[in-house]
């Protein structure tokens, strides 16, 4: 196993808003978007020539986290056991997901929409519906970290970010990184 598996100091914040910028290039409607982080030195050292190709320059920094994008997720299976069905390799260190999501905003109370209706359909006529892309990293050290943009505020310096933002989320993912026994 490399060295730096056992680092503490990776940059999971960094990894999240740099895949956050990305997303945000690609537009909104994207589907969901699943990566490996595996550190940047490991990575250049089994492919040298990776480097010319991500355009990272020599040396790199211990704490560099280089997401690599997976398959695209089964559009027929719920994202819980996409998630469920998960497991990495010891070489990555933690792992990434980018979502879009639409919610209802301005109510305390659970909303759900009427038995037996669609319920993006539903939320579509809901007022206060706000469209989402959230970002959620986790580390197999425990850092986690996620952002989050509305796409009414679609800026870069709107987006928001902390290690509790979206905890579900990141507890899901946390969970695809624990080692069988």
């Amino acid at each position: 196993m490399p060295d730096s598996e056992f680092s503490e100091s990776f940059d999971i914040r960094d990894a999240v808003l740099t895949l956050e910028r990305h997303a945000a290039e690609q537009g909104w409607d994207q589907p969901v978007r699943v990566y490996a982080l595996v550190p940047t030195a490991d990575l250049l050292a089994r492919e040298p020539g990776l480097a010319r190709l991500l355009g990272v320059a020599e040396p790199v920094d211990a704490a560099d986290l280089t997401p690599v994008e997976q398959e695209p997720l089964p559009a027929d299976m719920p994202l819980e056991e996409a998630l469920g069905r998960m497991a990495w390799p010891d070489a990555v260190v933690g792992c990434a997901l980018v979502m879009e999501r639409l919610v209802v905003r301005g109510s305390d109370e659970t909303l759900d929409p009427p038995r037996g209706a669609d319920a993006a359909a539903w939320a579509q006529d809901q007022p206060g519906r706000e469209e989402i892309r959230m970002v959620a990293g986790v580390l197999r050290n425990g850092g986690r970290h996620a952002a989050l943009r509305m796409r009414s505020h679609d800026s870069d310096d709107q987006v928001l970010n902390g290690a509790d933002l979206v905890p579900a989320l990141t507890s899901a993912l946390a969970l695809t990184l624990d080692e069988e026994e």
